[in-house]
């Protein structure tokens, strides 16, 4: 019967829960012994990968428009009438292979997963997951209309952020004040679907019979190769060794901008006066300019990027009524990746379409595993394959005869990255020690002035060297507008860990490119078949949370930083 599945998009989306069911009653009633365990998990990833690609073909279609009616209620329809069922069929069918005792080649790792997983399943908490996702729609659609009248047009926030590069002060000044003045507009708003998301999540703790959502969220994203504990040690660690780098690049541009402080506006603009770097005009030019730089690094890679160009396998431009953001997903079934982004005309738009091109080439290097259980991989090293890739791309700015930059404005948008990477970790620490505090403080983060005073204390704490006077409101809600707080609770440390595997990735490249991008490589086409350390040993890297490994690689960036900026 397992031939008879939908091949296509169209159709694939169009399935129904009673077009479902019987494939995943035939897995289940079917007796499973060693002799037949592989075809079995063949056909359970033949269903389970069709699946996945109608929520990912569904929710990007409600990603590209938010104002489309119809492609929101097939969204709904999926959320309410196909994921819950599905993932109750789900759990019989790894009840049923942890039971049997099997250990399929290349399984130890998805068991390990499946055993936590079906630990954690609780049939109550299936219309909370649905009404979670419903909450993510919520708040998507509040950032997604926010826009403001600027010279006579009416513009995105993120349309907007051309204007911070502009030399003239009181023009960005008075910009980033219409567009705070627009976001706090909806602080109310957002105050009041944040206490419908903690009431959810401390629903879904509860019904699992944890202490708290941080614990649920611990176990639901797998992460077994390290604790809430490793991740103090690593705000401490960033408190240390990052905090002070960053100060320095602050000052550094508060003297060339020749001002007594540094503002929120001051941070975009070129310190030199230089005029801002327009790597692009349209999107096209976007994709052709970075596929050029993908053949340098890698001719494979250069070919997988080819091949999303040619299947139109990418959405770049930012519009009005988009979703805000940039991710790469997948379809599965399609054995191909699909690139979203919000891209405007910005060095920071050529930065996002190598992060996520640096999925893509994941999925691509991955797609060769069997089964669907193997091509999960912890984010904490699926981030890796993307920061590293915007590394190991970098040198290529320049080199071609259709270039983003010269050899100067490429040297400029390095050094823009490479600060950018230092001054990250510190935001990164903020976000992730907000939201350890938030699911350990549950009741008084109820309170969204609480919240307010949280996020203020851990900026202080962590963000020195930009004057926020006379912006408190705008300051203390500067979760509001992060939304992996809302979208992906607790993800955000994968950033900062996977940023310093990263940096290792590029720190191997400077002494040998092809051998540096052959381990990456190698790395990404394991998926998620070993645990993390050995994931990020096969890269050419190592899994730390601690001060020394922090320091070796923030000499480095600070070595490259002075050396680029003599070009």
């Amino acid at each position: 019967m397992f031939t008879l599945l939908p091949q296509t998009a169209e159709e694939i989306t169009q399935w129904t829960w009673p077009q479902i069911e019987p494939y995943y009653h035939d897995l289940e009633s079917r007796p499973l012994t060693a002799k037949n365990v592989n075809d079995w998990l063949a056909d359970w990833t033949s269903i389970a990968a069709r699946v996945s690609e109608m929520y990912a073909r569904l929710h990007l279609a409600t990603d590209c428009d938010t104002t489309d009616a119809e492609a929101e209620r097939r969204f709904n329809t999926f959320l309410e009438n196909i994921y819950p069922p599905v993932e109750s069929a789900e759990q019989k069918l790894k009840q049923k292979l942890l039971a049997s005792g099997l250990e399929p080649t290349g399984f130890a790792v998805p068991l390990r997963n499946m055993r936590a997983e079906a630990d954690l399943f609780r049939e109550a908490n299936l219309p909370l997951l649905t009404q979670e996702r419903k909450q993510v729609s919520e708040y998507d659609k509040i950032i997604g209309a926010q826009t403001i009248r600027w010279e006579g047009a009416e513009l995105t926030l993120q349309q907007l952020r051309p204007v911070y590069q502009n030399p003239d002060r009181r023009l960005r000044e008075r910009a980033w004040l219409l567009a705070a003045q627009r976001q706090l507009a909806d602080r109310d708003a957002i105050n009041a679907l944040w206490i419908k998301f903690l009431d959810v999540r401390r629903q879904l703790a509860a019904n699992a019979g944890l202490p708290n959502y941080r614990a649920f969220r611990w176990k639901q994203m797998l992460r077994f190769d390290y604790t809430p504990a490793d991740c103090v040690s690593f705000h401490r660690a960033i408190q240390q060794v990052v905090v002070p780098a960053a100060t320095r690049i602050y000052e550094k541009r508060r003297k060339r901008l020749g001002v007594g402080t540094l503002r929120p506006w001051d941070l975009e603009v070129d310190a030199l006066g230089q005029p801002p770097l327009r790597p692009f005009s349209t999107t096209d030019e976007l994709e052709r300019k970075a596929g050029a730089i993908f053949w340098c690094v890698d001719a494979q890679l250069g070919g997988y990027f080819e091949t999303m160009r040619r299947e139109k396998l990418l959405d770049l431009g930012n519009r009005k009524g988009k979703a805000p953001g940039g991710y790469c997903t997948q379809f599965p079934i399609a054995k191909r990746p699909f690139i979203f982004a919000n891209a405007v005309g910005l060095h920071d738009d050529v930065q996002t379409l190598l992060h996520e091109a640096g999925h893509a080439f994941h999925a691509f290097e991955a797609s060769h595993l069997p089964y669907h259980q193997q091509w999960e991989v912890g984010m904490e090293f699926a981030e890796v394959a993307s920061m590293g890739m915007e590394l190991l791309a970098a040198p290529y700015l320049p080199a071609q005869e259709d270039s983003f930059y010269s050899e100067p404005e490429a040297a400029r948008a390095r050094v823009e990255h490479l600060e950018g990477l230092i001054l990250f970790w510190p935001y990164m620490a903020v976000v992730d020690a907000f939201q350890h505090w938030v699911y350990e403080n549950h009741a008084a983060a109820a309170d969204a002035q609480n919240c307010d005073r949280a996020w203020a204390e851990l900026w202080q704490r962590f963000m020195p060297g930009v004057d926020w006077s006379g912006l408190d409101d705008a300051m203390v809600t500067g979760w509001h507008r992060k939304l992996h707080i809302y979208r992906v609770p607790l993800y955000y440390v994968e950033y900062g860990l996977a940023q310093l595997g990263a940096v290792q990735v590029w720190r191997n490249a400077l002494q040998d490119q092809s051998d540096a991008v052959a381990h990456y490589r190698a790395a990404l086409s394991l998926g998620g078949t070993v645990p993390l350390p050995e994931l990020y040993a096969a890269a050419g890297a190592k899994f730390a949370f601690d001060a020394e490994t922090l320091q070796e690689a923030v000499t480095l960036i600070e070595t490259t930083i002075e050396e680029l900026q003599t070009v």
